[in-house]
């Protein structure tokens, strides 16, 4: 399932595409036009934005080359499309860019949900074979370019989710260009990223959202820095993870029912003022938290 991995935090001295095009360029397009100029991947690095002002922040920053505001424009001649938008909008932009795409142009997202995605992509694509699901783990509470980082994908992790269909080369390319900007590439099926995911990604962040709405506004002055690190992914944008939980409704309730279970257990504890029982919880969770450190 995981394939083996190298990383390279090296230029590479010959470019591995001739143009990508990043259509998104926000906190994660941003990190990857800078990440992609700086280890000399492509020639040329074009984005795309609906919002004018973030295309001339790129350009004056060097996060891209040239700015597009229409798709046709910014996909023209590209070898490789990098999808860095919101979920809805990856699925919605999938068929107005199927007719502006070179013949052999792969095509990627970073979304963090990826059945309707590859599944979009099956259907809209006329060389799906070339489309091959992304979803680096990384990134930020943080919006927008102004916050991007060249090095946002160094000792991560990128999960891909080739189909039985994903041409070959295609895949291997695109896992080229992943470990090349530092990261650690595992594969998936599209349906098992999105039951891991669930647990790891996106139940923590609405878990943050809960907590930080359970407690009165009046309370907040008298806070410390453990419920500011508790919550710190509730400042994400409302509108990602509006997509997400609507993308992968099955996987998240299942995954909010386990927390659910775990807060009642907790609770009856409490009610039922079960000392022994509530230390044995607590050491049991403090030792599967602590092996989180152990693997990096």
């Amino acid at each position: 399932m995981f394939g083996h991995i190298f990383k390279s935090s090296m230029p590479l001295r010959t470019p591995l595409f001739r143009r990508i095009s990043i259509i998104g360029v926000g906190l994660m397009g941003g990190s990857l036009g800078l990440a992609i100029k700086k280890q000399n991947i492509a020639r040329e690095v074009v984005g795309f934005s609906h919002t004018p002002a973030s295309l001339a922040y790129a350009v004056e920053h060097k996060i891209i080359d040239q700015a597009a505001s229409d798709l046709k424009t910014a996909v023209h001649n590209a070898d490789l499309v990098i999808l860095a938008t919101p979920v809805k909008t990856i699925v919605n932009l999938l068929p107005m860019l199927a007719p502006h795409l070179s013949r052999y142009c792969i095509v990627t997202d970073v979304g963090s949900t990826k059945s309707s995605i590859v599944q979009a992509a099956l259907k809209n694509l006329p060389s799906h074979q070339m489309f091959v699901g992304s979803h680096p783990l990384a990134g930020s509470e943080k919006k927008g370019a102004s916050h991007a980082s060249a090095e946002l994908f160094e000792g991560t992790t990128c999960i891909m989710t080739p189909t039985e269909q994903t041409n070959r080369l295609a895949k291997d390319k695109l896992k080229h260009f992943w470990t090349s900007l530092g990261a650690q590439v595992k594969f998936l099926p599209p349906e098992q990223h999105d039951k891991i995911l669930s647990y790891v990604s996106h139940l923590p962040h609405l878990v943050a959202y809960a907590v930080i709405e359970a407690i009165p506004a009046e309370h907040l002055e008298f806070s410390a820095q453990g419920l500011k690190d508790t919550t710190r992914i509730a400042s994400s944008s409302p509108q990602m993870w509006n997509d997400i939980c609507l993308a992968n409704p099955k996987n998240i309730v299942k995954s909010l029912d386990e927390v659910v279970k775990n807060l009642s257990a907790i609770r009856k504890m409490i009610m039922t003022k079960d000392e022994q029982g509530l230390n044995d919880y607590f050491h049991k969770s403090k030792t599967k938290r602590d092996s989180l450190e152990k693997r990096g």
